[in-house]
């Protein structure tokens, strides 16, 4: 009977590697989910990556606040009557807030006016004592007198002795005007524009902005921003304010885009010509903190009223913390890491790259005035801040 025998060993071992089978699906390992929960937290331990939600930076890289702006986005600073700015019917030059302003403001209020007074008395007086005293009533026969050294020697010596009083002080100014910038000073350069003007701190981490007048409010469409009296006077007020630290010596850098542009702050005693393709230089400290106003000053084309300059003097800290709101560094500061943007959470459109290029094309240019690429102000529709473009 082999083959009987055969047919059963065959089936046997069916019947056993079909068992073999069985018992290897029913010890197919759990999936990890079912497994103790041994890598899970212990009870009542954060998880630092829980902690954090999904897609928003840590809270130390986060951008700060600008120090000069309220939280509805309204300057913080306001102007101070007659300090900074022109004073209708008023005479003399403006409170100087610079060393160099009080010493220009001493030599003109003590030296040049008194001066130029007692000269204009005296060359008055003389004349109507010459037409008096010399008129033909009194005069039948005139005198034939051609010289007199004593009188000679007078108006020779006098002018020279007045020249040499006003030149001592007025050289010692002119020195102080131009006195080279420590290495400590905070550099601005000023670049004018046909009419704007653009800053640029390359110091700071290459912050940049621009400014451009602020319209009056009967002058822009419903939604844009107008100027206000937080803002500053008509003509003067600018939706971007320079911002300088009060006690640090600043170097002023001027150069200009189009043609010659002139960037001067009576407060401060500054008047700086911006010349194309060129660099011109000069240093000032600020004593007081507060907002002042100056315009260019140099004839540069159809809207050269509207370039006006405004510049908000604040301590040492309060700069520095605006600086680092636009994205910028103080010197011997590391530039912070890029944190990306939360979810939901619009970009900080208030800082300007380092290599931000004033736009060329006409499309960019809308009246004459450039499209403000930057506002340290809360966003009110005010598309270029174009000054008062239908005057």
């Amino acid at each position: 009977m082999p083959g009987l025998k055969s047919i059963v060993l065959a089936a046997g071992l069916m019947l056993a590697g079909t068992g073999v089978s069985a018992q290897t699906a029913g010890e197919v390992p759990q999936p990890a989910a079912a497994q103790p929960a041994a890598a899970a937290p212990a009870a009542g331990t954060a998880d630092p990556a829980a902690a954090v939600p999904t897609g928003a930076a840590p809270a130390a890289e986060a951008t700060p606040a600008d120090p000069t702006l309220n939280a509805d986005g309204t300057p913080i600073l306001t102007p101070t009557a007659g300090i900074g700015q022109p004073v209708d019917g008023r005479l003399g030059v403006q409170p100087q807030v610079t060393a160099t302003g009080e010493q220009a403001a001493w030599f003109h209020n003590v030296i040049l006016v008194p001066l130029i007074t007692i000269i204009s008395i005296f060359v008055l007086v003389l004349l109507v004592w010459t037409i008096v005293r010399y008129r033909r009533a009194a005069n039948p026969v005139p005198s034939k007198t051609s010289h007199n050294t004593f009188i000679e020697v007078v108006w020779t010596l006098a002018p020279v002795l007045i020249l040499v009083a006003i030149a001592v002080p007025s050289i010692g100014l002119l020195a102080r005007q131009y006195k080279p910038a420590p290495d400590n000073a905070v550099t601005l350069k000023a670049i004018g524009n046909q009419w704007y003007w653009s800053y640029e701190y390359p110091d700071h981490g290459g912050v940049a902005l621009t400014a451009n007048m602020l319209r009056e409010p009967s002058e822009v469409q419903p939604g844009q921003r107008a100027r206000t009296d937080a803002d500053g006077p008509r003509l003067l007020a600018v939706d971007n304010r320079v911002v300088l630290p009060v006690g640090v010596p600043i170097r002023l850098i001027t150069t200009g885009n189009d043609v010659i542009h002139s960037w001067a702050m009576p407060a401060f005693w500054i008047k700086l010509d911006a010349v194309p393709g060129r660099l011109n230089e000069t240093s000032f400290t600020i004593d007081k903190p507060g907002l002042y106003f100056g315009q260019c000053s140099e004839l540069c084309g159809a809207r050269h009223a509207y370039m006006p300059i405004a510049v908000e003097a604040v301590s040492p800290a309060v700069f520095a913390q605006w600086i680092r709101a636009k994205g910028g560094t103080m010197p011997g500061e590391e530039a912070p890491a890029a944190a990306p943007a939360a979810a939901g959470t619009p970009a900080d459109d208030t800082a300007t790259p380092a290599n931000a290029a004033v736009p060329a094309s006409d499309d960019a240019l809308v009246n004459g005035a450039a499209t403000s690429p930057v506002s340290n102000q809360a966003a009110t529709g005010n598309a270029g801040a174009l000054g008062n473009a239908d005057q």
